[in-house]
């Protein structure tokens, strides 16, 4: 990116979680230990989904579509982060910045709208339960998923745009260890009111709306529950509570990160560790902890394969 009297900016210094090397290495180790129980956790979502024909409803059907979504919004900045730790000078390229911001923002928001159409799928099977089938069909699912990765498409497209006319000309230190847009506004050497407003619409306003609504429908929902026969709902409520720890684990940080406009967030760095990398993978297993029919599944699929082995 260039620009008169600027100069170009190549790429930049990131000084990550800690300058302690010891306190990287012990960081390391668990975030590994973190990633070899869980990552796998999730494609065995995926796996068991699409192997266990009983686990094809729709309400399924988005959760395996949610743990993709999870692993690949986990792929973006803790693979450089974890090989930072092993580099006493934590560089980024302008360009791999500038795609690790724009996929991060796409995951993100399709991650969020998706919640928004787990939330439907809830409603519709709670409140239209004779014409669930209808409503929510495979080919529904189809168009409804593919909606969140346009939508996500679009809000990642607009920070990206917003983000690669900034200005910048030194110093080139972002003080995170993932490029974002707030790092990136700090840097710039132009008056930034503008940009920053339209980043905090696109973001915070964004984010605090599906919070709102999801938060609202879920609660709507637990009292129709509630009013109606509270001992043959348990399951269902039990499946719209899921549902809202997801929503407080994935929209908390967030709004903390993208809904405060204008002002340093305390605590950026451990508040974004948990957002990016430790609570995205686990979204899909808090569904699957609280169902007993996709545990039961996974152990199936588990015993099935193991067993083959040992036979072999």
């Amino acid at each position: 990116m260039e620009h008169e009297n600027y100069t170009v900016v190549t790429e930049f210094i990131l000084l990550g979680l800690t300058q302690n090397q010891k306190v990287q290495m012990i960081l390391l180790f668990f975030f590994l230990l973190f990633y070899m129980i869980i990552l796998p956790g999730n494609v065995l979502i995926i796996l068991t989904v699409w192997w266990d024909s009983q686990l094809g409803s729709p309400m399924y059907f988005f959760l395996a579509n949610l743990a993709f979504l999870d692993i690949c919004y986990c792929s973006v900045t803790p693979p450089k982060m974890l090989a930072d730790f092993f580099s006493h000078r934590k560089t980024i390229s302008y360009s791999a910045c500038m795609a690790q911001l724009f996929f991060l923002h796409f995951l993100g928001g399709a991650e969020a709208f998706l919640l928004m159409v787990m939330a439907y799928d809830r409603y519709v099977a709670i409140c239209k339960p004779l014409r669930y089938t209808k409503l929510v069909n495979r080919g529904v699912c189809c168009v409804l998923v593919g909606a969140t990765w346009g939508a996500g498409f679009i809000h990642g497209i607009i920070l990206f745009a917003l983000s690669i006319h900034l200005p910048l000309c030194g110093p080139n230190i972002l003080d995170n260890f993932f490029c974002d847009v707030h790092q990136l506004v700090k840097l710039a050497c132009a008056n930034t009111y503008i940009v920053e407003l339209l980043m905090f619409l696109n973001n915070g306003v964004v984010i605090v709306m599906c919070f709102t609504l999801l938060l609202i429908s879920y609660t709507v929902l637990l009292l129709k529950l509630w009013t109606q026969s509270p001992r043959a709902n348990n399951k269902v409520a039990s499946t719209c509570v899921s549902h809202i720890i997801v929503v407080f684990v994935m929209c908390g940080p967030a709004m903390y990160l993208y809904g405060l406009p204008f002002q340093a967030v305390p605590m950026e760095k451990v508040v974004a560790v948990f957002h990016t990398v430790i609570f995205p993978l686990t979204n899909a297993m808090i569904y699957t902890l609280r169902n007993k029919e996709i545990k039961d599944s996974m152990w199936k699929l588990i015993s099935k394969y193991t067993l083959w082995k040992l036979l072999l």
